[in-house]
C-alpha cells in the first residue's frame, strides 16, 4: 500500500494537497478538502528566527545548519566534534566539505547528555525552534545517548519557554516497524537491536514531553541533491536524500501552519519496496 499524500515543494513552498487523508472510521475513506498550509514566505522581510541543531556536524544535522543559513535564520549548533561541522555534500554543491564562514553560526562544542552543554545553546540566544538530529554507532556514543541528551533538551526547552522541537528518528520505529523492509527489520532485531531500543525510548520521551513536536521517521538516507519531492506515506518506505529530510524539518520547526505537529510522519522521495539500507561508505559521501 503505498498511501498518503506526496507533498511538492517548490522554491522552499508546499504546493500540498492534503486530500486524500484516510480515516479509519468504520473503514470509511473521508476525502477532505484541500486547506491551503500556511508557508514561510522567505522573500519578504520577515523576522528570521534562530535554529538549534543538536548532533550538528551529522550528515543529516549539517543539511538542517546549511538550508537554515541559507534561508537567512541563525543557527545554534551543539556537536562533540565542531571541526566536523561543514558544508554538507547534498546542498552544498562544488562548497561540500568547505568550513563554513557565516556570522549567523555558533556551533558549541558539548555533549547532549550533559545538561550544563545542553544549556549552553539556550544561554547563546533566544532559541524559535530545535531539531535533534542525534546518531553515532552505540559503541561510540553508549546505548542511552539518544533518550537522556534528547531528555536534557527538552527540559531545556521547557525552561526557556521554546515549543518546536523536529526529532530526526527512522523507519522502523514506534509504530512503524511494519514500514520497514523485511530485511531491515531482520537488522533492526539483530545488529541495530540497541540503537533501536534508544530510538524507541527517545521518541517516547518526545511524545509525552508535551511540546509542539514533530518526530520525523525518514526512509534509507542519501546524500544525493535535494529532490524537493517528500511523500508522507503509510506504506513501506523508500529513499530520500538527507538535504529533502533537512527541509522537512526546517518546515516542521518554522511554519506556523505545519501539518505533522504532534504527528509521526514516515518520510521518503522513492516509494514501493525497492529501497536497500545502504550502508556502504558512498551513501555517506565517504571514499570507498
Amino acid at each position: 500500500g503505498f498511501h498518503g499524500h506526496k507533498i511538492k515543494m517548490m522554491s522552499q513552498r508546499y504546493a500540498a494537497s492534503l486530500t486524500a487523508l484516510l480515516a479509519l472510521l468504520g473503514g470509511a475513506t473521508a476525502f477532505v478538502a484541500p486547506r491551503p498550509v500556511q508557508v514561510r514566505d522567505t522573500s519578504s522581510l520577515q523576522m528570521a528566527k534562530t535554529i538549534a541543531v543538536f548532533g550538528a556536524s551529522g550528515l543529516t544535522a549539517t543539511e538542517c545548519v546549511y538550508q537554515a543559513l541559507a534561508n537567512g535564520d541563525k543557527v545554534v549548533g551543539l556537536t562533540r566534534n565542531p571541526a566536523n561541522c561543514k558544508i554538507p555534500q547534498g546542498s552544498g554543491g562544488s562548497k561540500a566539505g568547505e568550513p563554513y564562514d557565516d556570522p549567523n553560526l555558533t556551533v558549541i562544542g558539548g555533549d547532549v547528555t550533559k545538561k550544563a552543554d545542553v544549556e549552553k545553546v539556550f544561554a547563546e540566544d533566544t532559541i524559535d525552534g530545535v531539531i535533534v538530529a542525534l546518531g553515532g554507532k552505540t559503541s561510540d556514543v553508549g546505548e542511552t545517548m539518544l533518550t537522556d541528551g534528547t531528555k536534557n533538551i527538552i527540559e531545556c526547552m521547557k525552561e526557556k519557554g521554546v515549543k518546536r522541537i523536529s526529532v530526526v528518528t527512522s523507519i522502523g520505529t514506534g509504530d512503524s516497524e511494519d514500514q520497514a523492509p523485511f530485511f531491515f527489520k531482520v537488522l533492526m532485531w539483530t545488529a541495530m537491536k540497541k540503537i533501536f531500543t534508544d530510538k524507541n525510548a527517545q521518541e517516547e520521551a518526545v511524545a509525552a514531553s508535551g511540546l509542539d513536536y514533530c518526530i520525523v521517521r525518514p526512509g534509507g538516507l542519501t546524500v544525493e541533491p535535494p529532490t524537493g519531492v517528500i511523500n508522507v506515506i503509510d506504506g513501506e518506505a523508500g529513499s530520500i536524500a538527507r538535504a529533502d529530510v533537512a527541509q522537512f524539518c526546517l518546515d516542521s520547526v518554522t511554519v506556523d501552519d505545519f501539518p505533522y505537529i504532534g504527528k509521526t510522519p514516515c518520510i521518503s522521495s522513492v516509494g514501493g519496496t525497492a529501497w536497500v539500507k545502504d550502508r556502504s561508505k558512498a551513501a555517506r559521501g565517504e571514499a570507498e
